[in-house]
């Protein structure tokens, strides 16, 4: 039984960090939720919204925000016409736990484990708010094309990103990493 551990520790090792971090994470993410009441939109999705507005707004387009106080979404307004609607699920927070979690289980020094995952972070978040400014334009362009757009070729594009900052940090930065060897 123990040289089977043994043989699998490195496995059980990053099972047991993923799941944990990953665990935590999501559980002091609901709690944030659930600071939000009588349907109002968390500050997360709000700012995600704003900084889609904003640039969209640098190319001089016509879009607004709109709060629903009914339930627990923002409109997305773009030339005067209901576009879409930002859920707390598009604000990407799901997918830098996911993120985070993975290079923990992965973790090297403290350091640069502490700066992938903030860089990583910051990274994935601007990289979502583009992909809802384009979602938004593309949508009233092309509104047949919605399920195309919202549920294929968007998740590929932001979880494209995130594999390829695992790979960088597996390759580069995790205790894993190939050290370049001295001749």
């Amino acid at each position: 039984m123990k040289k089977h551990f043994i043989r699998y520790k490195p496995f059980l090792l990053f099972l047991s960090k993923f799941f944990f971090t990953f665990i935590i994470l999501t559980v002091l993410y609901q709690v944030f939720l659930s600071s939000f009441e009588d349907n109002r939109t968390d500050s997360v999705t709000k700012s995600v919204a704003r900084n889609t507005e904003q640039l969209l707004g640098l190319f001089h387009t016509d879009i607004t925000i709109e709060e629903n106080t009914e339930e627990t979404f923002i409109k997305l307004i773009y030339n005067n016409r209901y576009v879409a609607r930002m859920i707390e699920g598009c604000n990407a927070i799901s997918v830098i736990i996911l993120f985070i979690a993975f290079v923990v289980s992965f973790s090297g020094k403290l350091k640069p484990t502490l700066l992938f995952i903030f860089g990583g972070s910051v990274v994935i978040y601007i990289l979502n708010v583009i992909r809802i400014a384009l979602l938004t334009v593309l949508i009233y362009y092309f509104p047949k094309q919605e399920s195309l757009l919202h549920g294929v070729l968007f998740p590929l594009f932001i979880y494209g990103v995130v594999f390829i900052l695992w790979v960088i940090w597996v390759r580069k930065f995790s205790l894993y990493a190939k050290k370049d060897a001295v001749a």
